[in-house]
């Protein structure tokens, strides 16, 4: 099983030989490609070689490419992430809204469940209005309890003036977070044969991975955790190096011990039982 993130944060040349990613600088460093879950190339001047490409898309590596900011730009999506992908699309395609709806459902209330548990763990009052919120849900949340939870939590972790448009190291770095989140989330959902286009809720023409932004809801708020424990002074590599190793942390999920990342696939496989079977009992979950 793959498990390792690999960063490349310097000028280097990657190659592929003999089933190892090759990374030369001064030094020669071999990577058994089996290992490695996510390559996040966060120097541009990193340059790669086309057969390493190819193996990494053989092999199910999510590939990352940053900016000259060292921000995540980019990544690498094979055409084919299951041999019946063209059955899966057909499927997804035909996904009823109310099945739809109540998968979504499930996942606004456990995201908000999981917002409730971090400010709870802070000690902080609103988890109370939260915790009512989740009372208050509908079907579809069609009265937006997300986005009252939402307002009433970023403030209560980050202060009242606090919003997630203002041009602060906290939403740097929680949209960095959000975004190494996002990735892994396409991988699974590739992996698992379907396309990352078509959500549940999301559905704008613009966002290439709108499933992938209703699925990760729930897995915000560990971003949140991390972010909230920093002391940000600066965003660079460092910070963001913490960010990216959140997804070597365990969580409980399906009564055992589990990294973030394999908790991920756990729950991803878990939601499309859901909906290929109309019954959303079958999701799983994640405890801290």
């Amino acid at each position: 099983m793959s498990w390792r993130t690999v960063v490349v944060s310097s000028s280097a040349k990657l190659d592929y030989q003999m089933g190892y990613l090759v990374v030369r600088k001064d030094t020669t460093t071999k990577i058994h490609l089996g290992e490695i879950r996510t390559l996040l190339i966060e120097s541009t001047a990193v340059s790669l070689t086309a057969a390493l490409l190819s193996e990494l898309v053989k092999k199910k590596v999510k590939v990352i490419f940053c900016d000259e900011k060292r921000n995540p730009s980019a990544e690498m999506m094979p055409y084919y992430g299951s041999h019946d992908c063209s059955l899966k699309i057909k499927r997804q395609t035909t996904w009823s809204d109310d099945i739809k709806g109540a998968v979504w459902t499930e996942i606004v209330f456990e995201k908000i469940r999981q917002q409730k548990c971090l400010l709870q763990e802070l000690g902080k009052n609103e988890a109370m209005l939260l915790q009512e919120y989740l009372g208050e849900i509908e079907y579809g949340d069609a009265t937006n309890r997300e986005g009252h939870a939402a307002k009433v939590y970023f403030n209560a972790l980050f202060g009242k003036s606090f919003t997630r448009t203002d041009d602060l190291l906290i939403n740097a770095a929680l949209n960095y977070g959000y975004s190494i989140l996002l990735s892994a989330f396409n991988r699974e959902i590739v992996l698992n044969g379907y396309l990352t286009q078509l959500g549940l809720f999301h559905d704008n023409m613009f966002n290439q991975f709108n499933l992938a932004s209703d699925l990760m809801e729930p897995f915000r708020p560990l971003v949140d955790r991390l972010v909230s424990h920093m002391t940000l002074v600066e965003f660079e590599h460092t910070q963001k190096m913490e960010l990216v190793n959140l997804m070597n942390q365990e969580v409980i999920i399906n009564e055992r011990c589990e990294l973030i990342s394999n908790a991920i696939k756990i729950y991803c496989k878990s939601v499309f039982d859901a909906l290929e079977d109309a019954d959303v009992s079958l999701i799983r979950f994640y405890r801290k």
